[in-house]
């Protein structure tokens, strides 16, 4: 078997370590023991651009945020559902993951960063929340390992009743609130409903096919 190979390492602010590994064409992002991505899984993150550009089907010109860059699945399946005159902003914490996706992950990328609808902003997604009320026809958020976090505490924020609150705020009416996660949380549901959203769970395979894996994909609007 082809052995694991670490690439780089790269510090997360406010703690902790990401490490990017490669075993012949494969590739993993890690957080400690912990694989946060593998670019053979790529089925849910696609999922999660899909089901909410659905909902901006009829929008001419939407604006979307995506939370996390990670192997650029959610942004490359983003921006072939939008039309030319959306914009995408992507919000990444560690700015190292921008420089492996100009560099060894380059070719999951493809162009989707030099595309001219496309912004990156390197920083905390919420950060960008807070910045821009009303601002954005709908916020992907594929952050750590979903509400239930792994890697960064202050995640944890995101998802809690005061992030969702400030999430509500930052969407423009009949805006789409877009989160993937790991498993199944009954709590983040409730919390969801609490703070004035009609949400909506879909179970979605990481593969993107039949078997494997289940991811969740909350689909919530205001």
């Amino acid at each position: 078997m082809i052995p694991w190979v670490q690439l780089d390492t790269a510090e997360i602010p406010a703690g902790g370590q990401l490490k990017l590994m490669q075993r012949g064409a494969e590739f993993s992002i890690m957080s400690g023991s912990i694989e946060l991505m593998n670019s053979r899984l790529s089925g849910s993150e696609k999922a999660l651009a899909s089901l909410a550009c659905e909902r901006l089907a009829t929008r001419p010109s939407p604006h979307i945020l995506i939370g996390g860059l990670g192997m650029g699945f959610t942004l490359r399946a983003a921006l072939a559902d939008l039309p030319a005159t959306a914009r995408v902003t992507v919000a990444e914490l560690v700015p190292a993951v921008v420089t492996w996706a100009r560099g060894p992950m380059a070719h999951l990328h493809q162009h989707s960063l030099a595309d001219p609808r496309v912004a990156i902003r390197e920083g905390d997604v919420a950060d960008a929340i807070r910045a821009a009320p009303a601002a954005y026809d709908a916020i992907l958020l594929d952050v750590d390992n979903g509400p239930s976090g792994l890697g960064r505490d202050a995640n944890d924020s995101l998802y809690s009743a005061k992030g969702l609150a400030e999430a509500r705020r930052a969407l423009k009416p009949g805006g789409v609130l877009a989160v993937w996660s790991a498993g199944p949380d009954a709590g983040f549901t409730k919390r969801l409903d609490s703070a004035g959203f009609a949400a909506e769970e879909h179970m979605v395979r990481a593969t993107g096919g039949r078997r494997g894996t289940r991811h969740v994909i909350w689909l919530a609007t205001i």
